[in-house]
């Protein structure tokens, strides 16, 4: 399960648009952060793309796009372009039957609206174009097979969309201000553009009357698993802690807001459904997927800046500043679904999956750290959005750098001595399964 989030200018403390998400995947998912410049093509379709199953054809000249991936996947959950085009996808289960063959998956048609949209509505176009020429289907699981249909929150440094999808069926609404999504359709009976059988189809299946009765959640949702993953939950308090903040939301927020437990006391071992927005593994039938990586964008116009972890469980991860400009810094080698000790994601697994053994108390001997260098980071990461490439490169470079360090540091501080392992039975358990299928088990 997955939440995005968007702020517009309107409600932001400096008047940019802020774009967030955690992407939430199996455990032993790991994340990938990839950076593809743009780049020219032979004339438009007369080259074919290769996505995670099928061809189509190529544009003349793609976006450069800085995507953060499940790494088996071509396309992405989340990512953003040159121009400042941001987008995240969330999984969402509806009525409609899910296509199982081998086709375009949501993470794909992501990824293309980044490359061939220069704006958001151009990118919702893309998508829209599409999911009308080749549908959405196939396996978007890793080890276990899962299929469902997308929502895509699509954000630019002046415009904002929300898209829903229900198979070949959509509806999108421009957005001003705050809007989250969380794996559930939100589109009722008001849109800005819809394909053209949305209301019939739901005519014709006997979800309503006709237009008067019409919204789009309450007929195309599917019962079971919209409820069962927590969605409502997830939105209601994803939408209240940006509330709170309006006109004073900052990157900081938004990472907050990524990191949340929601209220009370907080332990990633307790319950066997239901989930917070920075999500824990666990024991029980709705509780196979953790954040796996996240990102906040700060989609200042003429510099954006994007912040991203690499790293699963943001609550225990720093996110880390890069441009389109700046590539991205060596994260070591592509990772897999096989433990490593080089590559970013598996490096930090071995902090992530420490704390977890004595969760919160880990935690909380990280916390103010992590926020003090992370305060550090955005600041001067703002200020030197305008600077010289060659600047953001060494900054971005310094970051990442300081992020290893201080992870190898609290590696140390969360092991000294003789920590306990305080998991409860079937949480351990379950971590233990997860370590020995990625080579890990201790």
């Amino acid at each position: 399960m997955c939440d995005t989030l968007v702020a517009t200018g309107h409600v932001t403390a400096d008047g940019v648009t802020l774009f967030g998400k955690n992407s939430d995947r199996e455990p032993n998912e790991a994340h990938e952060l990839l950076y593809v410049p743009a780049t020219d093509h032979a004339a438009a379709g007369a080259a074919m793309v290769r996505c995670t199953y099928v061809e189509i054809p190529q544009v003349a000249r793609t976006h450069g796009v800085l995507l953060a991936k499940p790494f088996w996947i071509w396309g992405a959950e989340m990512g953003a372009n040159e121009h400042g085009v941001a987008i995240g996808n969330e999984a969402v289960f509806t009525k409609v039957p899910y296509g199982k063959a081998d086709g375009l998956i949501g993470m794909d048609l992501l990824r293309l609206g980044l490359e061939r949209g220069a704006t958001a509505e151009e990118a919702l176009t893309v998508i829209t174009t599409l999911l009308a020429e080749y549908g959405q289907s196939g396996n978007c699981g890793f080890r276990h097979e899962l299929y469902y249909h997308n929502s895509f929150l699509i954000a630019d440094p002046h415009d904002a969309w929300v898209l829903e999808t229900a198979g070949p069926h959509w509806a999108a609404r421009r957005i001003e201000g705050i809007y989250t999504i969380s794996n559930r359709v939100t589109i009722t009976d008001t849109w800005d553009a819809a394909s053209p059988d949305l209301v019939q189809h739901a005519i014709d299946r006997g979800w309503c009357k006709g237009r008067d009765d019409f919204s789009f959640a309450r007929c195309y949702s599917d019962f079971v698993y919209t409820t069962f993953s927590d969605a409502a939950g997830r939105r209601k308090r994803t939408m209240a802690l940006l509330d709170a903040e309006r006109g004073r939301i900052t990157p900081a927020t938004v990472m907050a807001a990524l990191r949340d437990h929601g209220e009370g006391a907080w332990r990633p071992d307790r319950g066997l459904i239901g989930t917070t927005v920075c999500a824990h593994a666990g024991f029980g039938p709705a509780r196979g997927s953790q954040t796996t990586g996240s990102m906040v964008s700060h989609l200042r116009q003429d510099a954006p800046t994007h912040f991203v972890t690499g790293t699963a469980a943001p609550c225990m991860s720093l996110f880390k500043p890069v441009w389109h400009d700046a590539a991205v810094p060596d994260t070591g080698p592509r990772p897999s679904g096989t433990a490593d000790g080089e590559s970013l994601y598996w490096r930090h697994e071995r902090l992530h999956r420490q704390i977890l053994r004595d969760a919160p108390a880990g935690l909380a001997r990280i916390e103010e750290e992590r926020d003090a260098v992370e305060a550090g980071w955005i600041g001067e990461a703002l200020g030197v959005a305008s600077a010289d490439p060659a600047a953001r490169v060494a900054f971005s470079g310094r970051c990442f750098e300081q992020a290893q360090e201080a992870e190898a540091r609290w590696l140390r501080r969360v092991t000294e001595g003789e920590p306990k392992d305080r998991r409860r039975l079937l949480y351990r358990r379950a971590w233990q399964r997860w370590e020995r299928d990625a080579g890990s088990e201790r």
